[in-house]
């Protein structure tokens, strides 16, 4: 039986060496490599190295070397064929008989990787010429240097239909290879072979191991080129088709150069186009690439795992930050959710309104890209908020939609543990939201429009309740929230962090609360950066005048000068998030209190299973 090189090749691109002989071998990292005892003679001293960028093993003491099926021929004692079934299963491939049609298919792919170095090799040149100069300027003016586009090989295709296809003769390749490799088109008219690519900037698309499978072109700006004759206006960006050796749902734009970077250390970033990746690697962020032209497949995304060597393996998807791009992320959360695994999961970025990184890192520096990537929300934060974010749920029925909501994304997840873990994360999540508008805890408005837990009649905690309220001790929090809606109208700046915060704060006093929500919404409405004095004025002009006297006083500033309004905004942001976390410790301690006594009164496991879930989060937060 005959096994097709291009199976072997896929078979050896989809395992990761360091993980097969890891099932064998103990292995440790060692900068690069790994390094362990040599399973094939005794040895107390490591002198077995695995390479997964060079996809080969070496011993230095006994001299052993090969790639992953060597390998398992040589240590599981196992033939060829029996070698190729077993890595086949662990990669989820499926061994294929070997026909004529096949070996012929085999040596065409040969030949067409040969083919497409030849025409990059031929952009390239094209690029330097004296025929290339408006394109050459044209991409010096966008900040590429040369280094930058010798690293990436950019080039440049004439606007000639037929320059390409008598120099690739020239070479000996055929029409028909051209037309495979996706370089040529067959005209409908009169079926003659015109060049597919013409007058545009080439990109070429390399494969993990550096081999050019597929190009993409991009048109010069209008300005810079001939007008075009009758209504016929070109496409920003052309794309190869799929071909024997290119599969544009499998490759990411930038792997190889990604895949050394990841080793390095460097975080994968994902970005939209083939500009925004170079772009990014020149600013120093080289771990970044690019889908092709369409949405993370899920190919892709465990592409992305397995080129980070680190346990912890999470992406970062850099998206617009506008509802478009919002939307996109959410498809790409839909594609990731049934394949995470532990410790495999991804963030989620969002550029400023109107900026790629290509745009952001050239006009405001690396910096303002590193910030945005600083920033990026866990999966499981941006789902949450993609549901929540501007909407109240005041009544039980849209409490139970979003409950529904999240238990239907949950149910999406494959593996049992994560699973568990993001529907925990999401109970308390709903259980802390519902509870600040009055949905947990008896917080709903009593007499005079004062919340249940305030200085209401007694009677109103008694009608007709399962569980009867007393009045508690005033707590931090109380106080606590106060503090933080001060610290708001004194720096609305610190709205752009922290808005999600303030809506999950909680107020005796209903007016507080109104004053928060009107805070909010006028940061929403402020186009430009809001001002402390408008936004007083604002609430001034609503009616609240005396409560805002209240907060803004020394009664207030004594507890907390951070929120003075000549109080250094860093100096805000720190004791902004000291004064949640005070909160989120009482939060946790009143609700091991409350499950205590629940589980006194009706032992259930749920009920244990959450208080001692509370418990260790306690002891996590001390340690």
């Amino acid at each position: 039986m005959s096994i097709p090189p291009r199976f072997l090749n896929e078979l050896r691109d989809r395992l990761t060496l360091s993980d097969v002989i890891g099932k064998r071998v103990r292995l440790t990292r060692a900068g690069r490599e790994f390094k362990g005892c040599c399973p094939f003679h005794n040895e107390k001293t490591p002198s077995f190295t695995v390479n997964d960028d060079k996809q080969f093993y070496h011993c230095f003491g006994c001299g052993a070397h090969g790639d992953v099926i060597n390998f398992v021929i040589q240590h599981d004692n196992l033939s060829f064929i029996d070698a190729i079934e077993s890595l086949a299963a662990e990669a989820g491939m499926q061994v294929p008989q070997q026909s004529p049609q096949e070996v012929q298919k085999a040596r065409q792919e040969k030949s067409l990787y040969s083919l497409m170095e030849d025409a990059t090799k031929y952009f390239e040149d094209y690029l330097q010429s004296s025929e290339a100069d408006v394109a050459r300027r044209y991409l010096k003016e966008r900040g590429m240097s040369e280094d930058l586009m010798r690293s990436f090989r950019i080039g440049f295709s004439p606007a000639d239909r037929h320059k390409i296809i008598g120099v690739l003769k020239e070479k000996g390749y055929t029409e028909q290879q051209m037309l495979d490799a996706g370089l040529l088109r067959k005209s409908q008219r009169d079926g003659s072979f015109y060049a597919f690519f013409r007058d545009r900037i080439m990109f070429p698309v390399m494969d993990m191991r550096g081999r050019i499978v597929a190009f993409g072109g991009r048109i010069l700006p209008d300005h810079l080129r001939p007008p075009e004759r009758g209504d016929y206006t070109p496409a920003k960006y052309m794309n190869s088709s799929d071909s024997s050796i290119f599969h544009k749902g499998r490759m990411l734009y930038g792997e190889s150069q990604a895949r050394q970077a990841a080793v390095d250390g460097h975080s994968l970033i994902v970005v939209e186009g083939y500009v925004d990746v170079m772009a990014c690697v020149e600013g120093g962020f080289r771990g970044a690439v690019a889908p092709m032209g369409t949405a993370l497949t899920d190919e892709q995304i465990l592409k992305l795992w397995k080129m980070i060597p680190a346990d912890s393996k999470v992406p970062v998807l850099c998206f617009d930050g506008d509802n478009a791009g919002r939307r996109a992320a959410f498809r790409a959360c839909e594609n990731i959710l049934p394949l995470l695994q532990p410790d495999h999961s991804a963030k989620i970025a969002f550029l400023p309104d109107g900026q790629d990184p290509d745009s952001l890192i050239k006009g405001s520096g690396a910096q303002a890209f590193r910030k945005v990537m600083e920033g990026a929300l866990p999966l499981v934060d941006f789902i949450w908020n993609y549901y929540t974010q501007g909407r109240s749920f005041k009544t039980p029925e849209e409490r139970a939609g979003l409950t529904k909501i999240m238990d239907d994304m949950t149910t999406r997840i494959s593996n049992r543990t994560v699973q568990h873990y993001y529907k925990q994360v999401f109970r308390d999540k709903l259980y802390h939201h519902f509870r600040g508008q009055g949905g947990f805890g008896g917080q709903g408005k009593g007499k005079g429009g004062r919340g249940g837990f305030g200085g209401g009649a007694g009677r109103d905690a008694r009608q007709g309740q399962g569980v009867q309220l007393r009045r508690p001790v005033v707590s931090k929090s109380r106080l606590i929230g106060q503090v933080l809606l001060v610290a708001a109208i004194n720096h609305p700046a610190l709205l752009e962090r922290v808005e999600d915060d303030l809506m999950t704060l909680s107020f005796e006093n209903n007016r507080f609360a109104e004053m928060r929500d009107m805070v909010i919404a006028c940061f929403a409405e402020e186009e430009s950066e809001m001002k402390s004095e408008v936004l007083q004025a604002k609430l001034s002009e609503a009616g609240y005048q005396s409560e805002l006297d209240s907060l803004c006083s020394n009664a207030i500033y004594t507890h907390a000068a951070f929120c003075r309004p000549e109080s250094d905004i860093a100096d805000v942001f720190d004791g902004w998030d000291k004064m949640m976390a005070i909160m989120h410790d009482e939060a946790v301690a009143k609700e091991i209190q409350d499950a205590g006594k629940a589980l006194a009164q009706d032992f259930s496991a749920e009920i244990e299973e959450r208080m001692l879930a509370l418990r260790k989060l306690g002891q996590n937060k001390e340690d």
